[in-house]
């Protein structure tokens, strides 16, 4: 039937350069204008298409859960008919089989491909934060009454990796880097059942893609695209939205991209609020990777020893398997707080140096505007010491700050606090509040002349693309009012000046403190 249809006289519509995709669950038909997708008639326990039903039902639901992020590609489900010699596309009698058509997209769009050719750029991050951010901000959640994101079930996925790596494993290095990353994967999950399940009932687990990884994210028409979400199996779909980014996060930093994996957390995050995530984000980062190196590993057997392929199984096993024993590794987390007027670029400053480092990026304009319940890019129409703006919104919101910034610390992350810190009682309370759990604590104030400031201001207010309201009125309030660092703040104290382009001395001063404190390496 498969080869039947290869035949260009079977389609109602123009057709070239036919070709043939095969996996492990499915056939691809590249026709030019339409793709047509049908499913094996495979049963691998957690994937169960063995009967003619099954393969009906689950390419209607491939296609309604695909047209949640691209409804132009997804079009319908149809029936093949005919013989298995002659078979027919929509045609007369009884059903054959089943297919999804889908519009063909370029083959050389895939995220993978872009990062592959070093073509991946920030502003596709940019696109797929947003597209992620939303998705999962509609995205049907799971009810009390599901199994879908109990403790249970999500450890039960974990554990399966192991299950199918340990009988393949020869070497005793590789069985001992495999109990020592179960070992933690244990003690992991014993230490976060209770926030696991919290994090159900806060309404994180959604019916999310469940594959989210860059081979299955394209762009179509210059737009970043997710396609091919996993519709065969619900378990693996209706998961922890934290579990879906780690994902993504895993597969740049896999590829050596740790710049666009922080770049898409710190948007993520600032996007959805969902800071509470990262203290389950190291124990899904493990798993994620943990998944690939499981898939490397049965390739491996698939495969002659001493071929190239196995031998590229192999490399890509045990690359991921040092992955996720790194991520297993928390570095010293410090905290940071920015310092400086409206349009000293210390918000710039602030995301170049979360990019490198991997810091979390805590905005003051952007949690001022959530607790009102705004988007960071709306206007409140606030006056300057009125509205969201007035002294008692300011109080909440540095508190707001210190709240969030206790919790990425928990979590074992480094925290960025980006407000102004003008008044000196702000920059003690988060000084007192590093020094009482014993982290790293460091003030970097930004500046620039008078004029650059005012010029700053009327672009970025012109562009209305940022969280940030500052007018030219905000900053000479803000002039009137500062209060400079004193005498004791001295020894936390780096300075920027912002008009320098990259600004390599003291960039690079920052960078050797980062280290000295974490002993991380920094990209």
């Amino acid at each position: 039937m498969i080869q039947g249809l290869l035949k260009p006289d079977i389609y109602r519509h123009e057709t070239h350069s036919i070709r043939l995709i095969e996996t492990h669950c499915a056939w691809v038909v590249l026709t030019g204008l339409y793709a047509y997708k049908i499913k094996k008639p495979v049963n691998f326990g957690f994937l169960d298409f063995s009967t003619l039903e099954k393969r009906k039902f689950y390419c209607e639901e491939e296609l309604r859960l695909n047209r949640r992020f691209a409804p132009d590609i997804y079009l319908e489900v149809v029936t093949i008919t005919g013989t298995l010699a002659c078979p027919q596309i929509e045609g007369n009698g009884q059903a054959l089989e089943y297919a999804v058509r889908m519009r063909q997209f370029p083959d050389n769009g895939l995220l993978s491909q872009l990062a592959t050719r070093q073509a991946l750029e920030s502003g596709h991050i940019d696109q797929l934060i947003d597209t992620v951010s939303d998705f999962h901000r509609h995205a049907d959640k799971a009810g009390d009454d599901d199994d879908f994101g109990n403790p249970g079930e999500i450890h039960h996925w974990v554990v399966e990796n192991f299950q199918h790596i340990q009988p393949l494993l020869t070497s005793m290095n590789e069985k001992a880097d495999i109990e020592q990353l179960q070992h933690w994967s244990e003690k992991e999950y014993t230490r976060l059942i209770t926030v696991l399940q919290q994090r159900k009932q806060s309404g994180a687990v959604r019916e999310c893609h469940g594959d989210l990884h860059l081979g299955n994210i394209t762009l179509i028409d210059g737009r970043v695209t997710p396609f091919d979400c996993i519709e065969f199996n619900p378990e693996l779909r209706w998961i922890d939205v934290v579990s879906e980014i780690a994902f993504v996060l895993m597969d740049l930093d896999e590829r050596g991209l740790p710049r666009y994996s922080h770049r898409f957390l710190n948007g993520y995050l600032q996007q959805t609020g969902d800071y509470a995530g990262l203290a389950v984000l190291p124990y899904y980062l493990v798993y994620r990777a943990m998944v690939r190196a499981k898939v490397a590993k049965l390739r491996c057997q698939q495969t002659q020893p001493g071929a190239t392929d196995h031998a590229q199984a192999e490399a890509e096993y045990r690359q991921y398997l040092q992955l996720a024993l790194r991520y297993t590794a928390r570095p010293r987390a410090v905290m940071v707080i920015m310092r400086g007027l409206s349009g000293s670029g210390k918000s710039t400053v602030a995301r170049d140096l979360c990019e490198q480092t991997g810091m979390i990026q805590l905005r003051s304009d952007v949690e001022r505007k959530r607790q009102a319940g705004l988007a960071a890019t709306d206007t409140s129409h606030s006056g300057i010491d009125n509205g969201l703006y007035s002294s008692d919104k300011t109080t909440e919101t540095y508190r707001q700050l210190g709240t969030l910034a206790k919790s990425v610390l928990e979590a074992g992350y480094s925290a960025l606090i980006d407000a102004t810190f003008l008044k000196r009682e702000y920059r003690d309370h988060f000084r007192a509040q590093a020094a009482a759990s014993g982290t790293p604590f460091l003030i970097i104030e930004c500046s620039a002349p008078d004029n650059e400031l005012e010029h700053r201001i009327l672009t970025r207010h012109a562009s209305q693309q940022d969280a940030s309201e500052a007018t030219l009125e905000v900053l000479h309030a803000q002039q009137a009012i500062d209060e400079p660092p004193g005498d004791a703040e001295q020894p936390y104290l780096l300075r920027i000046d912002t008009r320098q382009t990259g600004n390599k001395s003291t960039r690079s001063a920052f960078l050797h403190w980062f280290t000295n404190q974490t002993g991380d390496t920094v990209v």
